[in-house]
């Protein structure tokens, strides 16, 4: 079983949320923060909360979301560029 539950975890979130931080609605969206959090620490990020020995950095990421020590920030939409006649865009991948 997982601890914290996941039910817990959203509402905890939810609660601690400041102005700006996204409010969490879904499973999804508290996986995909706790994903992207753990690639932080992968990447070499130093871990906000107390880690043990052979804690695993997604552990230490779901930790450190549900202490309320990492935010979700809502998403903000890039404004389309339109290509000028005889311009081509290059999506990034």
């Amino acid at each position: 079983m997982l601890h914290p539950s996941y039910n817990e975890m959203i509402k905890k979130m939810n609660e601690t949320a400041g102005e700006g931080d996204k409010q969490l609605t879904s499973r999804f969206s508290l996986v995909i923060a706790a994903s992207k959090r753990a690639r932080q620490i992968n990447a070499g990020s130093e871990p906000l909360v107390k880690v043990q020995d052979k804690e695993k950095n997604l552990s230490t990421a779901v930790d450190e979301l549900f202490a309320g020590k990492v935010h979700v920030l809502e998403d903000v939409e890039e404004p389309e560029i339109e290509a000028e006649e005889g311009e081509e865009l290059i999506e990034e991948a």
